[in-house]
């Protein structure tokens, strides 16, 4: 079977001169893929109750909170220290007669009893400043996507 053909993703990081990553999912089983980047990472994909995998959906908002995680860590590691800790956890049912997420609500956890009212409510606006403004996903989701689809076919 063909490689398939991916649009590459480009990746963020510090360095603008990185190569781009490139993306896929290959089938391993029935309703079952693994989620593979140029870069050696792997997640595995399949059916809602099947053990050990995230479903595309799960996958969607992991990528959410993680977005709003990575986009919220620096103004939180320089007030905070670098070995804070944060969980952000994020919830939203189907609404599986349109086949869409309508509403996806994240909570973001934080020890933040160290600090004044006054300090807690300037950091949260950085955060909330910092995610509104870098979280791809979240401003993607946001803003809608137009998403396109071809087909790669061997002959």
């Amino acid at each position: 079977m063909a490689e398939p053909t991916v649009a590459p993703a480009t990746a963020t990081t510090a360095s603008t001169t990185a190569e781009p990553t490139t993306l896929w999912v290959e089938r391993t089983g029935t309703r079952a893929y693994t989620g593979r980047s140029s870069r050696g990472a792997e997640v595995l994909i399949g059916s809602q109750g099947v053990p050990g995998v995230f479903t595309p959906g799960e996958l969607l908002k992991i990528a959410l909170a993680a977005c709003s995680g990575l986009s919220a860590d620096f103004p939180l590691s320089r007030k905070l220290g670098d070995n804070f800790d944060a969980t952000i956890r994020v919830a939203g049912d189907a609404d599986r007669e349109n086949e869409v997420y309508p509403q996806l609500d994240e909570v973001f956890e934080l020890d933040l009893s160290e600090l004044d009212e006054e300090a807690r409510e300037r950091l949260l606006v950085t955060v909330q400043r910092a995610i509104d403004k870098v979280c791809t996903v979240g401003r993607t989701l946001k803003a809608g996507s137009k998403v396109t689809l071809s087909f790669d076919i061997d002959s």
